[in-house]
């Protein structure tokens, strides 16, 4: 795979992990360690087998499908099967994987715990259990889940926790899955918490004036694949549109969209066919993608872990990268808790604008660039280049939208002709007796259930007997009670008239 010397989180727990000791790892983003628990992982298989031997739990699908082929390649030779099992997918597929003879399962927890409910997973037989992302698999949201996972393996499994963050108090809640177990933190401890070659600029910018400045950053010297990190997946349906609409080849990925856009997202994305991905956290943790040299915060980060984690998507594996962080007037406080966590030197962020040449300058961009891509650099393919798979899973909570200059021609289309009436609903029977007609009071004459002669008189100003009065709309309020009709007749209301004496 190229790798010829260990980074230090491998140096410090391949020794310990292959001699079946629980421990605890930590180490910053990019530093290699998913081959630190899967290299011990995948030497203490023994083969043949007759169940699951592994289970590596992960909190996101996308991360899922990477540390699955990580695996895969690094047992090529070795004659292990390792299976994803994450939801978004049909359960078929899986389940005949399951059936067939599985040694090491990667799978997030909602799907593993529906496969165990029904028959499909045998926990009983693993011996080496690895929670990935540890920290935020021991969050709240996750924790009960990983209990029930838990309680369904053996006592006397190897446990491995591996993660970026890893603040005191999970380090206390993880303490009770673990036996005696070794904690490892590869780095000195007056290193900081960031990768030294992730070069970092925080910008005081206004919200209104984001889109202007990320369109000139796209276009800096030097740049390649660059991620913009979003709050909301509304923010990133919206940016991602924006941007495409000024010519970038951009797309968004959030948990709303359905499995199979977001890996065909990902995969264009790691081919090239797009070079810009809007994202909310979903990306934010172990995704490792080559080339990517930006990491765009649109808003300042909740805390110090998710910052960590999302400018770890650039820099990785000793390569060079850029994070930017645009953080609004309210956020200030926010971001000073952050700057004062990690020890970073950015307590007062200038205040910049899309035009200012400090901007240009620390960005690489040239003068003179505007908000637009020109034409001649518009060579990327787009994501309509890649194919959509059809994965056979749920679609998600709502369809995808569709960014302008971004046609997506394998979706479902809109009939954008107009619908004839009579397709709209079935037609009603017909009426019996006279047709109803509606008077000046809204009371209906010749209906089926009541008599003509019960309707109050009708307005006959026009001096047609029998027609009702021609009403027409008009603005204003008091003074404005009289009106022309159609035909030249006036018609005056009782509120107007009674409002002017």
């Amino acid at each position: 795979m190229g790798v010829t010397e260990p980074f230090p989180i491998q140096a410090l727990t391949l020794r310990i992990a292959l001699q079946g000791n629980d421990l605890i790892g930590q180490a910053r983003t990019g530093t290699g360690k998913t081959l630190g628990f899967g290299i011990p992982l995948l030497q203490r298989m023994e083969l043949p087998s007759r169940g699951v031997q592994a289970l590596v739990v992960v909190p996101t699908r996308e991360l899922c499908i990477q540390v699955t082929s990580d695996l895969e390649r690094a047992s090529r030779d070795l004659g292990v099967r390792v299976h994803a099992v994450y939801g978004g997918r049909s359960y078929e597929p899986q389940v005949e994987a399951l059936k067939r003879g599985v040694d090491v399962v990667v799978g997030t927890p909602g799907r593993l715990l529906d496969l165990a409910r029904q028959g499909h997973l045998d926990l009983g037989g693993v011996r080496v259990l690895v929670l990935d992302e540890a920290d935020e698999m021991l969050d709240l949201g996750f924790l009960p889940d990983v209990e029930k996972l838990l309680s369904q393996t053996p006592s006397t499994r190897q446990t491995m926790l591996f993660s970026a963050t890893m603040p005191g108090p999970v380090v206390t809640l993880s303490r009770k899955f673990l036996n005696q177990p070794v904690q490892i933190r590869a780095e000195e401890p007056d290193e900081g918490h960031t990768v030294p070659l992730t070069a970092q600029h925080i910008f005081r910018a206004h919200n209104l004036d984001k889109p202007e400045m990320i369109a000139r950053l796209l276009q800096a010297e030097g740049r390649g694949l660059t991620i913009i990190f979003c709050r909301t997946k509304r923010q990133c349906d919206t940016l991602g549109a924006d941007l495409a609409d000024r010519g970038f080849a951009a797309s968004p990925i959030h948990g709303d969209l359905p499995q199979s856009v977001r890996e065909r997202v990902l995969r264009a994305f790691r081919a090239g066919k797009i070079d810009v991905l809007v994202a909310t956290d979903v990306a934010a943790r172990g995704i490792d993608i080559k080339d990517v040299t930006h990491v765009v915060n649109l808003h300042c980060p909740d805390d110090e872990k998710t910052y960590l984690h999302r400018i770890g998507r650039t820099g990785r594996a000793g390569e060079k990268g850029i994070a930017v962080t645009f953080v609004d007037w309210e956020d200030l406080t926010r971001w000073k808790l952050i700057n004062s966590a990690l020890s970073l030197p950015f307590p007062d962020p200038p205040e910049t604008y899309s035009t200012s040449p400090d901007f240009f300058e620390a960005m690489g961009i040239k003068p003179g660039t505007t908000g637009r891509l020109p034409r001649d650099q518009r060579t990327r393919t787009g994501l309509e280049s890649e194919v959509l798979e059809d994965i056979g899973g749920t679609t998600g909570r709502r369809a995808p939208r569709s960014a302008p200059g971004a046609r997506d021609k394998s979706g479902p289309q809109r009939d954008a002709a107009p619908r004839d009436s009579s397709e709209a609903a079935p037609a009603l029977p017909p009426r019996s007796g006279e047709p109803r007609r509606r008077t000046r009071r809204g009371a209906a004459s010749g209906d089926a259930g009541g008599s003509p002669a019960a309707a109050p008189p009708t307005d006959q100003a026009d001096g047609a007997a029998g027609d009702p009065a021609k009403r027409r709309r008009r603005r204003g309020g008091r003074g404005r009670g009289t009106g022309q009709a159609q035909d030249g007749s006036t018609v005056t209301s009782e509120n107007s008239t009674a409002a002017n004496g």
